[in-house]
């Protein structure tokens, strides 16, 4: 039995229990002292438009994971928490297990209950080292390898040597009915 449809058993929901992403990206560019956007946008020379992307692209590896965590009691899915971002061009798929091209090291995002309680949202922020041509973001479990919960691909971000993209995750997990 696929593992959504395991899932989906053990709620009782039989197809009505729903999830959808949401990533929002940032591109936080340092004025010439090396400042970034404080709270009231004063410090920052410059900060590209928000972008969102909306994904259906939560992972195979993840559903089962939350299964086996389900069937467990040392559940830890306080663990996703990492945000690895990455220049790989290849479509999302829900068979992905890592990021197409992974570059640098992945953040600890901050994890918080987002604008109502059925939404899961970790925010990140990362600064670049080099010139990079960033067009995916992943969620994982831990700091290095690790389960990916989900890829999201988009339109590539160029960033220079200092500067930084926040990654602002949401999963929107919506009851039968």
């Amino acid at each position: 039995m696929n593992p959504f449809r395991k899932l989906q058993y053990l709620f009782g929901t039989e197809g009505r229990l729903s999830a959808r992403a949401e990533l929002t990206l940032r591109h936080l560019i340092p004025d010439p002292n090396g400042n970034i956007l404080s709270q009231d946008g004063v410090l920052c020379r410059e900060i590209k438009r928000d972008r969102r992307r909306a994904t259906r692209c939560v992972t195979d590896a993840y559903v089962a994971l939350l299964v086996d965590e389900l069937q467990s009691s040392q559940a830890a899915h306080s663990t996703f928490k990492y945000h690895g971002s990455g220049t790989g061009t290849g479509d999302e798929a829900a068979a992905d297990t890592t990021l197409g091209t992974e570059v640098e090291t992945r953040d600890t995002g901050t994890q918080a209950e987002g604008a109502t309680a059925n939404i899961y949202k970790s925010v990140a922020t990362h600064t670049y080292g080099s010139s990079l041509a960033i067009t995916e973001h992943g969620l994982f479990n831990a700091a290095e390898a690790g389960t990916l919960m989900d890829r999201s691909k988009f339109a590539a971000v160029n960033v220079t040597n200092g500067e930084k993209i926040e990654f602002t995750y949401q999963l929107t997990v919506t009851a039968g009915g």
